[in-house]
């Protein structure tokens, strides 16, 4: 049996595993969304992340596409009070569109609450820091959408370790809501940043963690291991060359051992050897596919014994070059 986690001290219980809205409105389209999300909820979960920029990068779109899919699909299926909705705000919108300002959270946030046709947002997370606005004054805007039941609770995204410490002081100085989570990038490969910096500072304030990418945007999944696998993936292209080289390939090898050792799929055993960390509280990782959405539940019932987690984490050392 999964336990659920506490988002932070907010008291907001989700199972430790999230799924990662970017794909909405790029990779999938509405029809295979409603199937996804659906799937997702039979199987038990209810973390759902997302952006108000998502998914502005494919063409033609102009960002909210994927709000506005999971809206439709909570207005079709009835099911928003089986999911937590968490959405982000500050990345660029359009012209002045952009940022942490009070006025404009105001302007964004009521945005989102329509396109996802519901009248709160359980987690409201800041997208990037902005050093031009104030803490206090971006902290007192989250704490005047908490009072008014838009927000229930707020989060931070690609924060340093010094400006979350920063935020979370201003709030217990202040009397305001605090950051009750971070979405910082982390996974087997990507691992120095978060535990280096970021980590340290939510263990000793409670703050939960929501790891984006946390499948290396599909390269831990194994399904690129030369650079002509490029091509199997709109994502691929902006991946490959990252990833694609000693140490990531000694990953996915260590990765093959242990999927086979447990019988599983190598995607499943990145998303637990996260789960197996301290301080983790769900990783967010995309689907596309009901099959890839199957592989991504199962990871959550994947015990890995202290020999995995060895292997893994010295295949990831970042001495390997």
């Amino acid at each position: 049996m999964v336990s659920t986690r506490s988002l932070g001290r907010s008291g907001i219980q989700v199972m430790p595993l999230a799924f990662g809205g970017n794909v909405f409105g790029w990779t999938v389209d509405q029809a295979q969304s409603f199937r996804l999300l659906d799937a997702w909820v039979d199987a038990g979960f209810n973390l759902i992340d997302t952006a108000d920029v998502y998914s502005s990068w494919a063409p033609g779109n102009q960002g909210g596409e994927s709000e506005t899919i999971i809206g439709n699909w909570l207005q079709a299926s009835g099911k928003r009070d089986k999911v937590v909705i968490a959405t982000k705000v500050g990345k660029p919108m359009g012209p002045d569109k952009k940022g942490l300002r009070p006025a404009y959270i105001r302007q964004a946030v009521e945005a989102s609450l329509q396109r996802l046709k519901t009248d709160r947002i359980d987690l409201y997370q800041s997208h990037d820091d902005d050093a031009d606005t104030p803490l206090a004054d971006t902290l007192g805007a989250f704490a005047d959408l908490i009072r008014e039941g838009k927000v229930r609770a707020i989060g931070a995204s690609n924060y340093s370790g010094a400006r979350l410490s920063q935020a979370l002081a201003e709030s217990e100085r202040l009397g305001l809501p605090r950051y009750e989570t971070l979405q910082p990038l982390y996974n087997l490969y990507d691992r120095q940043g978060f535990e280096t910096d970021l980590l340290p500072v939510c263990q000793a304030h409670g703050v939960g963690v929501l790891t984006f990418y946390a499948l290396a945007a599909g390269f831990l999944s194994g399904k690129y291991r030369k650079p002509e696998d490029a091509a199997k993936s709109a994502r691929g292209t902006s991946t490959i060359g990252k990833y694609l080289n000693p140490r990531g390939l000694a990953i996915l090898d260590a990765l093959d051992t242990v999927a086979a050792r447990h019988g599983c799929a190598p995607a499943q055993v990145a998303i637990a050897w996260q789960l197996a960390k301290p301080g983790i509280t769900a990783p967010i990782a995309s689907a596309t596919t009901l099959e890839q959405l199957k592989d991504l539940v199962s990871a959550v019932s994947l015990k890995l014994n202290a020999e995995d987690v060895n292997a893994l984490d010295q295949a990831s050392d970042l001495k390997v070059p």
